[in-house]
């Protein structure tokens, strides 16, 4: 009897959960297929699942339950992978630029909301939504791009961290903005005293209790006990703030905060992200399954204008807040077509704002329609941005707004002699690459100079005397500047394959006969990047593969002219044996691979056929069949064997021959494994 109650209680929630990841496996397959983000096709799956769809899941209280799980382990997450080191880094983007764009996101989204009707109120609580950005879509794509370490790339994840950490106050402001306290300045009071509570318990927890308590758990090298530990961490912390009046999302970040100021962090955040995506997929589905697909076909107008409002509107938020803190005005169109969409945090503070009455349904299906198109068209845009930007810039504008764009970007360049440089190097791209290279050619005395985006890093190598200019070389000012039309050979050492191809035929345009040496990520922009006018372009993935085997061949004691002539038919042929499963190569060149081998061997017995006796007694070659090649005794390693040399006891040998032989020889002079 009990079986049958408990199997039945069970029913409901087991087959929502199979029906739940089922259906998401096709629909994130389809929108992995047309390269859309995997959130949307979570939303898409509760979309088709909920209520307003196939009605297919019952237990939608279960589902919440679920992704409140969910935002609790992401919280937790974002509190481990908090480090104030790197925060400190890039201080100014993240507590000025970041600072400044969410509020003018906020002020402008304030003014339009009230333009419309809504109290301030809720107005307020429009701006904190409008105001984050999906971090989850773009610092993947920027990552699958290489872009995150780019002045732009560095600038949105400033503000992208910003904005995560933002979120928790929001929460926490969101009860006081619905008119849950009636006394405001109290309120504010009192989650002053128990936020200051909070802050200390977590210092001395950070300092003195969890790093013991991981310390004693590590040493039982128990991963399951680490884990549990993680995740009684999380929890308890989550509801002792809870008991406080506070949210669970920030007992969640704090307790991330506590464990990311010990050593065992990012270990931890390994385990723990299996089970944050898990949950995580429930809360975007659970949001999904609120959206209602026909509303948004009836008002798909209207939702398409404010979609295009949301975007000049965040766009310009996010330009302005970047020139704020110095960047050029391509840099800060840049970031603006960055950060344009409404992110994923703010589907989770639009639920509080449902659970708080701060928004009716038909509201936020206005909102969850404008949230989901502009994450949709994100990767469509951000992979433009580059184009886009330059666009503006070369856009025909009036002159004196014109001539402020182009000296935004003008910064105090080195005094270069434009006469005397002739017949140089033009590096492009002043990262490992680009400072390698200059390295080289500065020992070969061959005249080069430098073009940097970064501005820091153009101050400092100024400072020490490097010809090193700042500028886009996609800009023609710039590329005159260096006197391109005499440089013999341009070297693009840049991460951005987009910035690259723009850079190429820009270089083409004013000098055709140049040689022109393009590095890229991937070599499938080999072709492309060729069409555009490089001459040899060096794909880092498959050049990483050639050292790597160049290595391996060495261990195989292939001769090293065999080696060098096979890596260059590799080249030659664009790569086509790492590209394509089968070896076709033009030249005919061939690995003969020998079958001796070389190895070392510590002699672990000090009686046996070939211990104590002179080496022409015991006649190693034709006995054992193997080459006495050095002799490593008391640390010092002997070549000029004689016959009178004797193997001892605590000998290290080095021996040449075939794999069998040196195995069975081995046998004789070492004890046998315990």
């Amino acid at each position: 009897m009990f079986p049958t109650i408990l199997a039945a209680a069970e029913i409901p929630l087991l087959s929502d959960i199979v029906v739940i990841f089922g259906l998401a496996t096709l629909v994130i397959l389809l929108f992995m297929r047309l390269k859309l983000p995997t959130i949307i096709g979570y939303l898409f799956t509760g979309a088709i699942a909920g209520p307003y769809g196939l009605s297919l899941v019952d237990a939608s209280t279960a589902v919440d339950v679920l992704s409140e799980i969910g935002v609790i382990l992401l919280l937790f997450v974002i509190g481990m992978e908090f480090s104030l080191r790197s925060l400190m880094a890039i201080k100014k983007a993240v507590f000025v630029g970041g600072t400044l764009q969410v509020l003018f996101t906020i002020g402008a989204t304030m003014l339009v909301a009230n333009l419309f009707g809504f109290s301030w109120s809720v107005s307020v609580f429009f701006g904190f939504l409008f105001s984050l950005s999906s971090t989850a879509i773009v610092l993947k794509i920027l990552q699958e791009a290489g872009q995150v370490n780019t002045v732009s790339g560095r600038t949105t994840l400033a503000i992208l961290i910003f904005q995560d950490i933002i979120i928790v106050p929001f929460v926490l402001f969101t009860p006081m903005l619905a008119g849950e306290s009636d006394n405001v300045l109290v309120s504010l009071l009192l989650l002053g005293v128990k936020g200051g509570l909070v802050i200390v318990l977590t210092i001395l927890g950070a300092k003195y209790v969890i790093p013991r308590i991981l310390f004693r758990v590590a040493t039982t090298r128990n991963e399951e006990l680490f884990l549990l530990s993680i995740i009684v961490i999380c929890f308890a912390v989550a509801y002792a703030t809870s008991l406080l009046g506070l949210s669970l999302g920030l007992g969640a970040f704090l307790a991330g905060l506590i464990i990311s100021e010990s050593e065992y962090s990012h270990h931890a955040t390994g385990k723990i992200l299996p089970f944050r995506e898990i949950f995580l997929s429930f809360f975007f589905v659970s949001v999904g399954m609120l959206f209602d697909v026909s509303f948004l076909y009836e008002h798909l107008l209207i939702i398409l204008m404010l979609v295009a409002v949301t975007f000049v509107f965040k766009f310009a938020a996010a330009t302005l807040a970047v020139r704020a803190i110095g960047s050029s005005f391509k840099e800060a169109f840049i970031v603006g077509f960055s950060i344009f969409q409404v992110g994923e945090f703010s589907l989770l503070l639009a639920k509080e704002g449902l659970k708080f009455n701060l928004l009716d349904n038909e509201t936020y299906q206005y909102f969850l329609a404008i949230s989901i198109l502009t994450m949709a068209i994100t990767p469509f845009v951000l992979k433009q941005r580059e184009n886009l930007a330059c666009r503006i810039l070369n856009a025909p504008l009036p002159p004196k707004l014109k001539n402020r764009l182009e000296n935004s970007e003008a910064i105090p360049m080195t005094v270069l002699d434009e006469e005397a440089l002739s017949d140089h190097l033009l590096i492009i791209g002043y990262g490992l690459n680009g400072r390698n290279l200059a390295r080289a050619a500065k020992a070969a005395d061959i005249p080069f100079v430098i073009i940097e985006m970064n501005p820091e890093t153009v101050r400092d190598e100024a400072a020490k005397g490097e010809p090193i200019v700042y500028g886009d070389a996609s800009n023609s000012a710039v590329l005159e500047h260096v006197n391109i039309h005499k440089a013999r050979v341009v070297v693009v050492a840049i991460s951005n394959n987009d910035a690259t191809k723009g850079i190429v035929l820009n270089v083409r345009s004013y000098n055709l006969h140049a040689s022109l040496i393009v590095r890229t990520r991937y070599v499938n922009e080999i072709e492309s990047l060729k069409q555009l006018g490089a001459d040899e372009v060096v794909p880092e993935e498959f050049e990483t593969s050639i050292e790597i085997f160049t290595r391996v061949l060495n261990k195989y004691l292939v001769p090293k002219r065999n080696i060098a002539a096979f890596t260059e038919d590799v080249r030659s042929h664009n790569y086509e044996m790492f590209r394509y499963a089968s070896l076709e190569l033009g030249s005919g060149v061939t690995l003969d691979v020998p079958e001796i081998n070389f190895v070392s061997v510590e002699i672990e017995k000090d009686t046996g056929p070939y211990i104590g006796r002179p080496i022409k007694e015991i006649d190693l070659r034709e006995k054992a069949r193997v080459n006495l090649v050095a002799i490593k005794r008391d640390g010092i390693t002997e070549t000029n064997i004689t016959g009178n040399t004797k193997l001892k006891l605590g000998d290290i040998i080095y021996l040449v021959g075939k794999t069998e032989d040196l195995e069975a020889f081995e046998k004789t002079v070492t004890l046998p494994p315990t």
